[in-house]
C-alpha cells in the first residue's frame, strides 16, 4: 500500500468504528433492563413503610403527629412507586418535570388558599365578635 491509500483507509475505518459506537446506544435503549435487585429492595421498602403506616394506628397516635406520619409514609411510598416501578428514575429530566411539576404547583396553590381562607375566617370572627 502506498501512503495515500493508507491515509484514505485509516479515516474510513475510523468512521466505521464511530458509526458502530453510535449504533450501540440505540440498540441498547430498546433492550434496556434494570437489575431485579433494585425492584426487590424497593418492594421491601414499600413493605416496611406500609408496616410503619399500620403501626401509627396500632400505637394509637392521634392529632397532628398521626396525620404527619401517615402523609409522610404515603408520599414516600408514592415516590418509590413512581420512581422505580413507573421508571421515572430513568426518564429524561424534561419528562420528569412535565409530570411532577403540575401536582407540586397544585399543592402550593392549595396551601396558599388554605392560608388565605384561615386568615379570612379569623378576620370575620374578630370583626363579627366585636359587633363591627
Amino acid at each position: 500500500m502506498t501512503a495515500t491509500t493508507e491515509s484514505v483507509a485509516a479515516p474510513a475505518a475510523h468512521v466505521a468504528d464511530h458509526a458502530a459506537e453510535l449504533a450501540k446506544p440505540a440498540v441498547q435503549a430498546h433492550g434496556q433492563q434494570h437489575p431485579i435487585r433494585i425492584y426487590l429492595i424497593v418492594w421491601v421498602l414499600l413493605f416496611v413503610l406500609s408496616a410503619c403506616s399500620y403501626a401509627v394506628d396500632y400505637f394509637d397516635i392521634h392529632g397532628l403527629m398521626r396525620w404527619f406520619l401517615i402523609i409522610t409514609f404515603m408520599m414516600l411510598k408514592a415516590g418509590f412507586i413512581v420512581a422505580i416501578f413507573m421508571h421515572m428514575a430513568w426518564e429524561r429530566l424534561a419528562l420528569v418535570f412535565a409530570i411532577l411539576l403540575p401536582p407540586l404547583a397544585l399543592m402550593v396553590f392549595m396551601a396558599m388558599m388554605a392560608f388565605e381562607g384561615g386568615y379570612t375566617n379569623l378576620s370575620r370572627l374578630v370583626h363579627f365578635a366585636t359587633g363591627g
